[in-house]
């Protein structure tokens, strides 16, 4: 009986660019029959964020905190040459030509994968971020859980 291999990605980006290439690596992982699973932390967060705004109760360094991060997958910044925004509508616009899928293409492709995406607790509570925030389907803890996957990852990123 073969072991099924495993790959463990932190993604503590809130980059657009380096989001996408988190879920590029763990969807080729997927494809080749790794049990993946991505560690949201931080600013990593942001790309389990729901698009709309969700009416949930929050202080006010958590408001202050939601209305600072991207809603969504498609509303993050690029780590290199985001010129106020200018720069992801260009990279979207050369991926478009290139047949590329966007980032939040590619998180729907994880999770048809049965990709296991975690929202670390930890900062959700740091940020303020709730449950009905995030994206449907998703899986909830804490590093330690995270070490337990990573313990017997063969492949270990962090991004």
């Amino acid at each position: 009986m073969e072991v099924k291999k495993k790959t463990t990605i932190v993604l503590f980006s809130g980059d657009y660019d380096k989001a996408m290439a988190a879920y590029i690596i763990a969807n080729g992982a997927a494809a080749y029959d790794h049990e993946v699973t991505i560690f949201h932390t931080f600013w990593g967060l942001n790309a389990l964020r729901k698009d709309e705004h969700i009416p949930v109760k929050k202080g006010f360094m958590e408001k202050m905190f939601g209305k600072m991060m991207p809603r969504g997958a498609e509303n993050m910044g690029l780590s290199k040459m985001n010129f106020a925004g200018f720069g992801p509508k260009m990279i979207k616009d050369v991926m478009k030509k290139h047949n590329a899928l966007p980032l939040s293409n590619l998180i729907e492709m994880a999770q048809e994968q049965d990709i296991k995406l975690v929202a670390c607790t930890m900062t959700m509570d740091l940020l303020g971020l709730q449950k009905e925030e995030l994206l449907d389907g998703i899986d909830y803890a804490g590093v330690a859980a995270y070490l337990a996957d990573a313990e017997e990852g063969n492949v270990n990123l962090f991004i």
